[in-house]
């Protein structure tokens, strides 16, 4: 399966940004604990320019435990204050205002030094759709200041968003980059609902996610869906299909159904807590 995009309003997003930069103490970049890498936007790094760095693991309640560490120990390597959250969980949201502080300290020393007392912090959240920036900023703030959705590209403008005295976040529409050599980045990125379900192959794309559980989660199949797992995915999502009565009229097995349904229970962690990327397969970067 090829997956490709660039939607128009992406450009004009980057041209903001660029702009947006400036005004900004701090960037904070959401990604999906599940895919720290592909749902990482590397134009990110460019337009930051020489800004503090906080890298959030989003969805962490649905990645799996052991490799959250191991990611966040990767991108302390690499020069990032890093976290792994559960937006939806107010409560662990208090540590990201400290790990906000923490980058910005000598800032906060330099207005000190000139008699610049409690300026609030200000901080441009960024990250590619779908990654749960929305629900992240209305946990953070305490109300529902920006709006959500369960679909990429909900939010569309940006919008200052007072969270406390100490800090103030510039939200951003989620952008992508133009193009991506590694069709492998495109491929999870489909996995977890970053590209809209209209442009991808759901049945291409079942069988994929199917082959890489067989092989790094096995058991998981079979204990949610009640099927033997084998190595040949399209007996795999047969057997799915007939457990869980996807069938068109005339009693014709409904790939189309089953196949969203897999990907539906997946994105939603249903199928338990699973991380399609390991670091030891990012090191030679």
């Amino acid at each position: 399966m090829h997956f490709q995009w660039y939607p128009g309003h992406m450009t004009k997003a980057k041209r903001a940004m660029q702009e947006d930069i400036k005004l900004i103490d701090v960037v904070i970049e959401l990604v999906d604990a599940r895919i720290p890498v592909s749902s990482k936007n590397p134009d990110i790094d460019t337009l930051a320019g020489g800004k503090s760095r906080i890298l959030l693991m989003n969805k962490s309640d649905m990645a799996d435990p052991a490799m959250l560490d191991a990611w966040i120990r990767y991108y302390e390597k690499k020069g990032y204050l890093a976290m792994a959250v559960n937006s939806k969980k107010r409560n662990e949201l208090k540590q990201v205002n400290a790990l906000i502080q923490k980058a910005c300290k000598k800032k906060i020393e330099r207005d000190r030094k000139r008699g610049i007392l409690n300026r609030p912090v200000r901080a441009m959240i960024v990250g590619i759709p779908n990654v749960g920036k929305s629900t992240f900023i209305n946990s953070f703030a305490g109300k529902a200041c920006a709006k959500t959705g369960n679909k990429p590209g909900v939010t569309k403008g940006k919008q200052w968003i007072r969270l406390n005295k100490q800090v103030e976040l510039l939200d951003t529409p989620g952008i992508l980059w133009p193009k991506f050599e590694d069709q492998t980045v495109g491929q999870h990125l489909a996995f977890i609902g970053s590209i809209k379900d209209e442009l991808i192959q759901s049945v291409e794309l079942a069988l994929d996610l199917i082959e890489f559980l067989v092989d790094r989660y096995p058991g998981i199949l079979g204990d949610v869906y009640e099927v033997e797992e084998n190595p040949d995915s399209a007996a795999v999502l047969e057997a799915v299909a007939n457990n869980r009565g996807c069938r068109k009229k005339g009693d014709e097995l409904d790939y189309e159904k089953v196949a969203f349904l897999l990907l539906d229970d997946f994105r939603n962690g249903r199928l338990g807590r699973i991380t399609i990327e390991r670091p030891e397969e990012f090191h030679a970067e």
